[in-house]
């Protein structure tokens, strides 16, 4: 019989093992890249925050008309063509309309400012934690294309199982034929097991799909839109004791990332309280003025400044702030101390699926050499006439189901000890990926 199937999976291409799709995967992966791009925009905000203790330089280009005393004795003073006439009482209380083109440059440099070295300092841990998360990201990827991988590899075996199941009821029609032939099996005996063929078939026909299906998903995941091919070898995962995956479960990235934003919330506090320091800052300007084109220079003049900006009373804003900031400290304390007592609950309850998986596995082989035997003898009771076509084609079925399940239960196992090693924080290192 053949099957075929559409599959995009280049022909030429080389099968992928388990550390090299999820290398692929943490370059190409679409959420890797929206995260790592989430990350650079983060960083920018160190930038933002560093700006406000930066000087600032403007420049700027007015033009002014009037008939306003002061601002048409000011603008004539500015452009340096004040004249003795001007000060004649008429020309002062109605002066004629007077343009003004105003061309300004001017600075102005921060010496104290205690928010803004807060602020900036918080933006840095806030990147920090950023990075923390972004870490946490990869090892979700990661576990996630440990399970794709093992699918496929399950999706093969399940596959090649039921390439075995046509085999041997192929086989069993065969027999029936030979006994319906020689006289020693009944005509019902060949349609039986001409069924169990056709059945056999069918389960062979929804195991490729599963296996292109499987394929398919892996790709997803590594950022591709086709399906990718692995190697034919089932990978292996290291298993350490449980004082190992506890203890590094403590400084798994995310909580890091929580421990830091726990930090950054004390510092929320500092930064209420900031408002209650005064500002310093110097500034300076050059300005030139002309009454009858843009740049001009008919006059031009310049200052400098300092100043202290001190707010004594805001309506209670900062006392609000502060509290608010108060609050917000103890719920991420909460939070870090639910996350730390989740994570040690999840490595706990992930070790004894290891143990049970690994049970099962075992358990699962037992029962598979079990089935190989009890169809054996059973198929050499029916070629003797001792045993009817039904026995066999039960003890075929439990032959195939526990073949599937030895293949099911092993990559369960291996699954198993990846999350376990993802609860605790350590799937990149135990796999030796940087």
């Amino acid at each position: 019989m053949s099957l075929l199937f559409c599959s995009t999976a280049r022909a030429d291409e080389k099968p992928l093992n388990l550390k090299e799709a999820i290398g692929i995967a943490l370059e190409n992966n679409n959420g890797i890249r929206a995260f790592r791009s989430s990350l650079q925009a983060q960083g920018e905000d160190i930038g933002i925050a560093r700006s406000s203790l930066l000087p600032k330089v403007s420049f700027e280009e007015r033009f002014l008309r009037t008939t306003n005393p002061t601002y048409a004795f000011m603008a004539k003073l500015n452009q340096q063509r004040f004249e003795e006439q001007d000060f004649a009482i008429s020309s002062l209380n109605n002066p004629n309309p007077t343009n003004d083109f105003q061309t300004i440059f001017a600075f102005e440099q921060p010496l104290f400012v205690k928010n803004a070295y807060i602020g900036l300092d918080m933006a840095r841990t806030e990147y920090s934690a950023k990075n923390e998360d972004y870490k946490r990201e990869k090892e979700e990827v990661a576990v996630r294309v440990v399970e794709a991988y093992l699918g496929v590899a399950t999706a093969r075996e399940f596959f090649r199982v039921r390439e075995w199941a046509v085999k041997d009821a192929q086989e069993h029609l065969r027999i029936a034929e030979v006994r319906n032939k020689a006289g020693l099996g009944l005509y019902s005996d060949i349609l039986r097991a001409s069924t169990a063929v056709t059945e056999a078939e069918q389960r062979l026909v929804s195991a490729q799909k599963n296996l292109t299906v499987a394929k398919r998903a892996l790709g997803l995941l590594l950022g591709r839109d086709d399906s990718v091919e692995i190697v034919n070898e089932t990978p292996d995962f290291p298993m350490l004791g449980i004082e190992y995956y506890t203890t590094a479960s403590l400084s798994r990235n995310d909580i890091k990332s929580l421990e830091l934003r726990s930090e950054n919330a004390k510092k929320e506090v500092r930064l209420a309280e900031a408002g209650y320091f005064p500002v310093i800052a110097l500034g300076g300007s050059y300005q030139l003025n002309d009454p009858d084109k843009p740049f001009g220079s008919s006059g031009e003049s310049w200052s400098v400044l300092a100043f202290l900006r001190w707010e004594l009373f805001n309506g209670m804003k900062r006392e609000h702030e502060r509290s608010k900031a108060k609050y917000k400290v103890t719920e991420t304390e909460e939070y870090l101390q639910g996350a730390k007592k989740a994570v040690s609950f999840r490595v706990y309850s992930s070790y004894l699926t290891v143990e049970e998986a690994r049970k099962n596995l075992d358990l699962s082989g037992a029962a598979l050499k079990t089935a190989e035997e009890g169809t054996r003898l059973v198929k050499v009771r029916y070629e003797k006439a001792l045993s009817p076509l039904v026995d066999l084609l039960d003890a075929q079925v439990s032959l195939d189901n526990s073949r599937a399940s030895v293949v099911a239960r092993g990559n369960e196992y291996r699954m198993a000890i990846a999350t376990l090693s993802y609860e605790s924080g350590t799937l990149l290192q135990d796999l030796h990926i940087d």
